[in-house]
């Protein structure tokens, strides 16, 4: 049975800037310690799977530039294939301007660049074929994230969806997924309703939505409060390890990535959920997305 896992969508240069506090509307502060690296959605899941030996392919687009060559060098370096990652010529690749406070919380801007210029016809048919799970995530069109559902259904592979920047989602894809992840606020605008995950586990406005596009198995990400696994129909609340956030930047996508690889390789979503809840716990350690992400053996020796 493969395990092979597929990820489609951003690829990012992060610059990143300490800051003594996030800025409020209107104001300026300081920032220090600038520093570029490999970020985006697609490629920190794809580098978090990677990294704790899963298969992965990357599907998506940087520019010509070095931003562009600086992402695919680090990528290959971690042993993810890139058979499916194009190189747009005029155009520059995706960014984010990533401030980073001293209790660790951040803000993100993104630049789209060659993630916005990738089409649905970009995504080749045999990209999901061979695919185990299929991980999408929102930094790209979103005609591009259905093109991709809808080649995962047909190759019967497990779609994981993290809707992530949030935007309206369409029937389709919602109807295509198997396992959604989101974090409180993605749950309240999917749900269209505040939510109190304090109050119960599965707040009635999201069990509705789930249960109304049949998806049985979902993941809400709650930072330091952990993650509740609802897994049909039935919600079990993880408590997450208590640790002193250096970083956030790329934590969820450590979750999501790893989630995935453990999915691939046939574990069930609680037990998927709980090593997906250790290693975005662990990236919280170090500075950085895919810089933090840890390899076996480091996890193994920071339990």
């Amino acid at each position: 049975m493969s395990e092979l896992i597929v990820m489609v969508g951003a690829l990012n240069a992060d610059l990143g800037i300490r800051v003594d506090r996030l800025p409020a509307p209107g104001e300026t502060v300081a920032g220090r310690d600038v520093r570029l690296s490999p970020g985006g959605k697609a490629s920190n899941q794809a580098v978090a799977a990677a990294r704790l030996g899963g298969r992965v392919r990357l599907v998506g687009a940087v520019g010509d530039d070095e931003n562009g060559r600086m992402l695919r060098e680090h990528l290959a370096r971690d042993g993810v294939d890139l058979g499916t990652v194009q190189v747009l010529p005029d155009v520059v690749t995706g960014q984010a301007i990533i401030p980073v406070d001293d209790a660790g919380e951040n803000a993100i801007i993104l630049v789209p660049g060659a993630n916005g210029a990738v089409g649905p016809e970009d995504i080749p048919t045999e990209a999901c074929t061979d695919a185990a799970v299929v991980c999408l995530s929102l930094e790209v069109p979103l005609p591009v994230v259905q093109r991709a559902a809808a080649l995962a259904v047909a190759a019967q592979a497990l779609v994981v969806l993290n809707p992530s920047p949030y935007q309206p989602l369409a029937e389709t894809l919602l109807d295509a997924t198997d396992v959604l992840i989101v974090n409180e606020l993605e749950a309240a605008q999917l749900a269209g309703a505040a939510l109190d995950f304090d109050a119960a586990p599965l707040p009635e406005p999201l069990a509705a939505t789930l249960a109304g596009h049949g998806i049985a198995r979902a993941v809400v990400t709650r930072g330091g409060k952990g993650a509740i696994v609802v897994d049909g129909g039935t919600a079990q609340v993880l408590p997450a390890r208590a640790v002193d956030p250096v970083d956030t930047t790329g934590a969820g996508d450590a979750f999501t990535g790893t989630l995935a690889r453990r999915l691939a390789a046939g574990d069930t979503l609680e037990e998927a959920a709980r090593e997906a809840s250790v290693v975005a716990a662990f990236s919280t350690t170090r500075r950085g997305a895919q810089a933090s992400y840890p390899t076996p053996a480091e996890l193994a020796a920071w339990r």
